[in-house]
Formats: C-alpha cells, structure tokens, sequence
C-alpha cells in the first residue's frame, strides 16, 4: 500500500478556526478566583453551603494576590511546551477577575484594587500564548440566579422561597451582556469556553440551552470574531468536545465522526488551590497523558490553581519544569501531530502519533524492551530511517521482506535523559 493511501483520521470541521489548536495540542488551564483564598476546593461554597455574606466576608474582603507577577506564569507555561491559556474569567462563584461594566463584584474592588486579567492576558501574549476564557453560565452571587441542584443555597428553605423575586431572564441578559464585553475588550480571544448546563432533578428545574438562550449567544459571539473555538458545554455542539477528568479509549466522535477535542486535567484532585491536597499526578503520568492524547487525535489541557497570594504552587513548578524538560527534546512528537495510520500495529507498551505534513511517524515507549523492538505489518513496508529523537542518533534496523518486520536492535539501558523514549521514524 502506498503512504498516501493508507487511512490518516481526519475530525469534522469546525465552524471556528481548529486548525492552530489541532497542531498545538498543548495547553494551561488557570482557575483562580475567591475560592484560592478557602484553599479547599474551588465549589467549596457550594459543598459548605456558604451564605454569600459570610462568604464574601471572608473571601472578597480579604482577596490581595500581592505576590501576583502574570509574567511569571506565562513563561511556566511557554517552557512547559503550552501554547495556550484558558483562564476563569469568572467562575461558579460570580466573582470577576477583569473590571466589568456590570457588576461590582470583581478584583478592583478587592483590598488588591486592580484589574487581574488584562496583565495575565498581556503576559501570555508577549510569551506567544494564544488566550482562551472560561466563562461559567453558573453564577451563585447573582441576585436574579435562581436556586438549582448545584446551588449553595439548595437547602436552605428561606432563601428557596425567595425565588419568586429573582428572574432569571436579567440573569441571562447579564451573561451575554458579559461575554461580550469580554470579548470586545479583549479581541481577537481564541478560544471561548463556557462552563456548565444545570440537569433538573426532583425538586429543582434544570438550566439549559433554552435558559441561556444558546443559539443567540453563539450568534453574538461569532459575529464578533468568526474565527473563535467554542466549546460544548452551551449545549450546542461548536467546534470541540471537552472531556474532563478521563482519559477516552479512542478518538471522541459524535454520532460516529471524529471531531476535534480537548482533554481537560487537574495535577491533582481539585481545579483551584487546594492547601492540603496530596493526590498529584507525576511528571511520568502528565506526559503519558498528553501523548496518549495525541496518539487519539486530541488535545491537553492542564491546570493549575493560584494561590491566594498570586502564586502558582510549587508542586506546580516541579511538575511544569518536568514536562519541559522532556517537550525540549520532544516536541517534535506532539505539535502538528495526531493519530497514526490506522493500518499502523503499535507495538506492546508504546505509543504512536504521526505527522502528516512531514509523514514521520513517532514510537514513544513506556516501557524500554529488552534487546530490541519489533515493528510488524503495514509499517514495517514504509520504514527508511530511524532515529532516537532525543540527540538524532542513528537507530540501525533489520528488514524482513517475508515476515513483514523490522527489527530494532536496543541497548541494554535506555540512554540518559531519555525518559519516555521516541523514534523518529522517517516512512517512505
């Protein structure tokens, strides 16, 4: 079979521009907001069910990141190997990091006194970021946002009662007022992400498409800047698909067909700073994720919550300088490429991705075989060169015409430095 036939996976297109973010594949997600100040989880409002006034007594009264230096965690995430940033404009909480026309509730009129997102947007930009805004449809401080199942107040008789006074219309009409404001001020934004439809239950009716007048956002939103990535959490399929959490066992479809999308991962078990949490996922584990994820065709993004101070956590930096370390030798596995040919058979305890553009296709081993390793089938037809990608240094093979192998003699012990090992595999 000839290289140009073999069967490359393409998803669907995209109403937005995709096609930086499919050759990217890398990127930061930030959530930091009031909640950094708890250090316990960023819905600790809602798992506390914290009245706003306490909450706000607390939190938005003592908010002063005064260690906050956005340039800082721009260049963390320029060496780490990310391209783009998504940041919590605002999250379930209500509180807004920019200095919005419509609400007093936002940093400048913290004890901090300024205006957090514009610098951070600066700073990632001058590092060659592209800039990405979470923006949640939830809002828990809104006076007209009424009561649902992931509300704080989902329990507390008397404020429920008081839902006859709130509208939930003005609420919405606020959503989009801000959305756009965001955009405008902040033009062009790469990528919009919006965060999350409300299920009904029992006793509570449910928040959708339909509430947050969905379609029409999506009509605002592309008529300020066509080119925008949307997610799909507005209920309407846009332009990608955001699995959180979980790793997908193939490249995610919709109704059958491939379609562009983005993993979303924590280091550790919560989205903002968490103080005392101990379930950190390693370096190993972090780029085991992000290849596993090209290898399927999707992207990465992983976050980090700020402290209170403006700090990313150490733990944070470790794992960052991590990442980088190994993308500097590496990259060249991750940016531009997607899942292999599906006549491809990879072998035991490895990875494909493949780029198409320079037909090179790259085997990442978990784990480093004794004495050799053997590609069989299909591939092995196309092999004309290999390399050990860390220093460029000639991989000899054997090729076996009859049984349709190559051979690849191996060291005993994988070379220094050489941490989740790639062939660079020149195909013909």
């Amino acid at each position: 079979m000839r290289l140009e036939d073999l069967t490359v996976t393409k998803p669907a297109p995209t109403p937005g521009d995709t096609s930086w973010f499919t050759h990217d594949r890398f990127g930061m997600f930030i959530h930091w907001g009031l909640y950094a100040l708890g250090a316990r989880h960023e819905w600790l409002k809602n798992y506390e069910r914290i009245p706003t006034e306490i909450y706000d007594t607390k939190y938005f009264k003592h908010f002063d990141p005064d260690l906050y230096d956005p340039e800082l965690w721009a260049k963390a995430a320029r060496d780490a190997g990310m391209k783009y940033f998504v940041v919590t404009t605002k999250h379930h909480e209500g509180f807004c990091l920019w200095d919005s026309a419509y609400t007093d509730y936002k940093a400048p009129n913290t004890p901090y006194g300024r205006d957090v997102l514009t610098p951070m947007v600066d700073a990632f930009r001058s590092n060659g970021l592209r800039v990405g805004f979470y923006h949640s449809l939830l809002d828990w401080h809104h006076p007209d946002y009424t009561v649902d199942a992931c509300h704080p107040m989902r329990d507390n008789e008397d404020y429920i009662a008081m839902d006859k006074d709130r509208d939930i219309t003005r609420y919405v009409e606020y959503l989009h007022n801000q959305t756009e404001e965001l955009l405008r001020r902040y033009d062009p934004v790469d990528i919009i992400w919006f965060d999350f439809s409300v299920g009904p239950n029992a006793r509570f009716a449910g928040k959708g498409k339909e509430t947050w007048r969905s379609e029409e956002l999506l009509a605002k939103i592309r008529a300020i800047n066509p080119k925008i990535i949307i997610d799909d959490r507005l209920q309407i399929d846009q332009d990608v698909k955001t699995p959180e959490q979980y790793m997908p066992d193939e490249w995610v479809k919709v109704n059958g067909t491939p379609v562009v999308w983005e993993g979303c991962h924590t280091f550790s078990g919560s989205w903002g700073y968490y103080r005392d949490e101990q379930s950190w996922k390693s370096v190993d584990q972090l780029l085991k994720m992000l290849i596993d994820g090209v290898s399927m065709g999707g992207n990465l993004l992983l976050n980090v919550g700020p402290t209170g101070r403006g700090e990313f956590d150490e733990r944070a930096y470790e794992r960052l300088r991590g990442i980088g370390k190994w993308m500097r030798r590496y990259s060249r596995s991750i940016y531009g490429c997607t899942q292999a040919p599906a006549e491809f058979e990879c072998p035991r305890d490895c990875r494909y991705t493949y780029n198409p553009e320079t037909q090179r296709l790259y085997l990442h081993m978990y784990s480093w075989p004794f004495g050799k390793i053997r590609l069989s089938g299909e591939v092995a037809e196309h092999v004309d060169y290999i390399q050990l990608l860390s220093d460029a240094s000639e991989m000899r093979f054997h090729y076996n015409a009859e049984n349709r192998t190559v051979d690849i003699p191996l060291p005993v012990y994988k070379p220094l430095g050489a941490e989740i090992p790639v062939l660079e595999i020149y195909l013909k």
